[in-house]
């Protein structure tokens, strides 16, 4: 039997294509490719990597898993990186990035789990109108939460959707075989907002070398194995009192985020942290306004000097490219030819001029020119 493409074409008819695209690319133009093939299959583009939705299920309570098929252009997605994954909503397209729970082998399949957000455009979009034929946009892989060495225990912390890239780090580990321990403590608000519950119990159930507890802040009754302490120290000793030989791997709010770190760094063999929330450094001069001249566009803007500059740019009727929001993918980054700015991450202040200023962790300490 022929080898299939990633749409299910023989390899041998991919490569036609392939010669045929280079034929006539001095004479069509890819947008125009684009328009036209899109018409014929939603997922056909000149270069552009795109993922034509093949499944959706309801995951949990405001939750969705779309099944995704990705074409050639998609590239390479290793378990816990993220991707920003684009779509056309009333018109416009918007961005978001997410973590896809689930990766074949192949890299060519891959799933994404959405949990629906008040204002979310993108989330609410994937979650309501998107159906199984319609086509997203997929770009390059980032982030560095990826498989854990196989030579010691892990520990994995979740809370809400910081599930998502460590369920893809679960289901590769168990794809090739647990040969060290591995406990994943899940903290939801309730018992409906769970996603993978019956996935991971059965796990446990055939894995002598994976624990799963779930963790429920709101709930008035609990389970039996369900506990409802927020993250502190003596619910991780209660439930991984060998913390000190594990690596520890945590996703979810920044205070999560930031209370797991303290609990690991000096306790554990090793931490790495990915908070999806903004940065919420305390700033003490952060009052007022300054001003931000766009240098290719000619414009001047007011903005808070207290707020990321992303959001207080699109306050400002801007529509910039953005993903993740969170400091990760630079997606956002733009030359910045003068002014101060500080890192809302690190605190650090930067008074130099820089090609690659992230917009959605930085904020304006004086007044600003941007190469926007």
């Amino acid at each position: 039997m022929r080898s299939k493409s990633a749409f299910g074409d023989p390899v041998t008819a991919r490569s036609a294509n392939t010669t045929l695209s280079r034929l006539i690319a001095p004479l069509v133009k890819p947008s125009v490719f684009d328009f036209w093939a899109g018409h014929l299959n939603p997922a056909w583009s000149w270069e552009r990597p795109l993922a034509r939705v093949v499944a959706r299920h309801l995951e949990a309570q405001g939750t969705v898993t779309l099944d995704l098929k990705a074409n050639r252009h998609c590239a390479a997605i290793q378990p816990g990186q993220h991707i920003n994954v684009s779509a056309e909503v009333n018109g416009r397209r918007v961005t978001r990035s997410y973590s896809p729970t689930r990766i074949s082998r192949s890299g060519k399949r891959l799933s994404i789990t959405v949990k629906q957000v008040d204002g979310g455009k993108l989330s609410q979009h994937l979650c309501r109108q998107t159906q199984v034929g319609d086509a997203l946009e997929i770009g390059p892989a980032f982030g560095d939460m990826t498989l854990p060495p196989a030579s010691a225990p892990s520990l994995f912390l979740a809370a809400g959707s910081g599930i998502t890239p460590l369920m893809s780090l679960t289901r590769a580990l168990d794809q090739v075989g647990l040969t060290q321990d591995l406990t994943l403590v899940y903290w939801a608000r309730t018992r409906a907002e769970l996603c993978f519950v019956a996935e991971l119990r059965a796990l446990a159930a055939r894995q002598p070398r994976f624990k799963v507890h779930f963790v429920l802040t709101q709930e008035a009754q609990r389970l039996n194995g369900e506990h409802a302490e927020r993250l502190n120290a003596d619910l991780l000793a209660t439930l991984v009192p060998d913390l000190a030989q594990r690596r520890v791997y945590a996703c979810g709010p920044a205070d999560f985020v930031d209370t797991a770190r303290s609990l690991s760094l000096g306790h554990a063999l090793s931490f790495v942290g990915e908070a999806f929330t903004p940065p919420t450094l305390a700033v003490t001069d952060a009052l007022g306004t300054v001003r931000i001249n766009l240098a290719l566009s000619g414009r001047t803007l007011e903005v808070p000097t207290g707020q990321a500059l992303l959001p207080a740019l699109e306050a400002q009727g801007l529509s910039l490219p953005s993903g993740c929001r969170m400091g990760i993918c630079n997606t956002c980054a733009c030359p910045k030819q003068t002014g101060v700015t500080q890192n809302l991450l690190s605190g650090d202040k930067d008074d130099t001029p820089t090609s690659a200023l992230r917009l959605c962790v930085s904020r304006a300490c004086t007044d600003l020119t941007l190469d926007l």
